[in-house]
């Protein structure tokens, strides 16, 4: 018990200590504490001024980094004012180099409006920018206009595919040349264009560069109207080196066909020629100069409008004007070439600044296209009415039908683009259309030829010429494409028909002939002459007769007929043989059954004038059309 009293008593002294050191510490840092309180009171007047100095410093330091730039931006307005003073001319990069430093040194000083000098170097600034965008626009305008030349039609020409390239006329200014055939060239492999640089390569980043700081100066309109009036006007002069011409639906009609289709030609070249090269060109210096996408579009749209009007304006005037058969042709040469190049058109003039012309260009192709069906569907009408007094006193091929048959053979040359307008216009089968208008075509040539025929007064000849007309369309079917279409059906029938003609020519040319060599009204006569019977009852008179009436007729037939013509020579050939099959073996048979009557008189040879060798030299020379002397239709 003794031992924990002891060692209790030893803790309290401890606790005791350790309380009285701790209350002295407290005591000394207190002291501390108001000494540090005394000293940061007694310093801070110290560091406000340390901090006011620093902070002098400062400002001292920004004002003159202030001063330096602006110093350096009057710098930079002295030398910009020396560059725009001495013009774009001499150095136009540095020149757009100035203009950049003063819209910098105006953005400087807005920004910067407290300095005094703010608002005075701001206008010079602004002045002197003014003057320098006006020296840039008649920079532009004087660049734009030296390099805006016409383009030569040999430099065009010299562009396009050596497929497409024009014979070079006579007069060598490009008027009146022809590619090859158009039809030609859709056989040939695909052809590529390189359009022509309508400006050097080094001159458009000019231009670019100044016309880019006339948009930034806000003088996009300035900028349109030099554009649209310098290019505008080139490719206007381009156009009417090149022969394109604006003409009207009367002046088509004034024409003579052959002048007509010699511009048509013409307008179907330019046309290829103006949108593979030239217009593609100028989309292309229009697309390097401008970057604003409006402004360039607007631009192209109209610097092209004016020309594009004047190259359609033909094609329309073509298409309104008075519809023949001969257009047909060339309305469809015109309508093929809208249509291959309106995959281009559509691309050129792509922009919505652009619709009018995109829609210029296709209500011309339906034009185009409704005046071409309307023109072959009149073809038909005009065949059956047609009325010429042409005369074919020979009988030979009338020159309606070679000319309705070489159109037909060149409609199925244009099969295809036909096609295409049954497609637009009508439903149902092409083919079957094609088929049909070209039967009512042949039908209308023969009810034609069947009408000419009665101006015959011969009726042989009537079946001579029926004869050759429905041979020669049946010999061109066959050669032809037609044929396909129209069926072997139509060629046979049509063939029979030509025999059927040839049969009528020889009853009414040869019956009567054929008569005077028949036995029928021989008998009843006197003076038999003993040969076995065969010549009893047979006066030698009737039989002079009967040679008389014959050689009278084969003489006439022989003088007529060597002037009518049949052309094609199988069918000549075949004809005489017909003849001669009939004629030859019955003239034989009556001089070997009454030849001896006459022979044994006087002056045998006066009724007995032909060998059946010399009938047969005569037939060779019938149909070959030798006088055109006292025809006797």
């Amino acid at each position: 018990m003794e031992t924990l009293s002891e060692r209790a008593a030893l803790m309290r002294e401890s606790m005791q200590k350790s309380q009285s050191v701790t209350d002295n510490m407290v005591t000394i840092l207190g002291s501390f504490d108001h000494r540090l309180s005394a000293l940061e009171t007694a310093m801070r007047p110290t560091q406000l001024r340390t901090h006011s100095i620093r902070r002098a410093h400062e400002n001292i330091d920004k004002t003159l980094k202030v001063a330096e730039a602006i110093l350096g931006q009057f710098d930079l307005k002295r030398q910009a004012e020396a560059k725009i003073l001495r013009g774009p001319h001499e150095d136009l990069e540095s020149y757009l180099e100035a203009v950049d430093q003063l819209r910098s040194i105006v953005r400087f000083f807005s920004g910067n409006k407290s300095l005094k000098s703010s608002i005075g170097v701001i206008n010079q600034a602004n002045n002197l920018l003014g003057k320098a965008i006006f020296k840039l626009e008649e920079e532009f305008r004087q660049l734009l206009t030296s390099y805006s030349k016409p383009v030569e039609p040999d430099r065009l020409f010299d562009c396009l595919p050596n497929s497409l390239r024009p014979s070079v006329s006579s007069s060598g200014d490009g008027h009146g040349t022809k590619p090859h055939s158009e039809h030609q060239t859709k056989s040939l492999e695909t052809v590529v264009y390189h359009p022509p640089a309508l400006i050097p390569a080094r001159i458009l980043p000019l231009l670019h560069d100044l016309a880019q700081q006339m948009v930034e100066a806000g003088q996009q309109q300035q900028l349109f109207n030099i554009y649209r009036e310098t290019r505008s006007s080139a490719v206007e002069h381009t156009l009417r080196k090149l022969g394109v011409e604006r003409l009207s639906k009367d002046d088509v009609q004034k024409m003579q066909w052959e002048v007509l289709e010699a511009k048509i030609g013409d307008w179907i070249h330019f046309m290829r020629i103006l949108v593979k090269l030239l217009f593609v060109a100028e989309k292309s210096v229009c697309n390097q100069i401008f970057d604003h996408e409006s402004l360039r579009d607007q631009c192209f749209a109209e610097v092209m409008a004016n020309s594009v009007a004047m190259l359609l304006s033909f094609g329309e005037a073509i298409a309104k004007s008075r519809r023949s058969p001969e257009k047909l042709f060339v309305l469809l040469d015109m309508y093929e070439i809208m249509r291959e190049l309106q995959p281009d058109i559509d691309i050129i003039f792509g922009s919505k600044y652009c619709g009018e012309i995109r829609e210029a260009a296709k209500v011309l192709t339906k034009r185009l296209a409704q005046t071409a069906q309307e023109t072959f569907g009149d073809f038909e009408e005009a065949v059956e009415k047609d009325a010429t007094k042409t005369a074919v006193l020979d009988g030979t091929v009338h020159p309606l039908t070679s000319y309705v048959i070489n159109y037909v053979k060149f409609v199925f040359d244009y099969q295809s683009t036909l096609k295409q307008l049954f497609k637009e216009f009508n439903d149902g089968d092409e083919d079957e259309q094609l088929a049909s208008i070209t039967t009512r075509i042949m039908q209308a040539l023969q009810n034609n030829l069947d009408g000419k025929s009665k101006q015959y007064k011969d009726p042989a000849l009537t079946q001579l010429f029926l004869m050759n007309n429905i041979h020669y369309i049946v010999r061109s079917v066959r050669k032809s494409e037609a044929k396909d279409l129209l069926g072997n059906d139509w060629v046979q029938i049509h063939r029979r028909v030509v025999q059927q003609h040839a049969n009528q020519y020889k009853r009414i040319s040869w019956s009567k002939i054929l008569q005077c060599l028949s036995i029928q009204g021989l008998q009843g006569g006197s003076g038999s002459f003993g040969d076995g019977g065969s010549t009893a009852n047979v006066s030698r008179a009737m039989i002079k007769d009967r040679y008389k009436t014959f050689n009278i007729q084969f003489e006439e037939l022989h003088q007529r007929q060597s002037q009518w013509t049949v052309p094609d020579t199988e069918l000549r050939e075949s004809l005489r043989l017909a003849v001669a099959e009939v004629l030859l073996p019955a003239y034989r048979s009556f001089v070997k059954r009454y030849g001896p009557l006459i022979q044994g008189g006087k002056n045998p040879q006066k009724y007995i004038r032909y060998s059946p060798e010399d009938l047969e030299r005569m037939l060779a020379e019938f149909f070959e059309g030798k006088t055109s002397i006292d025809p006797r239709r």
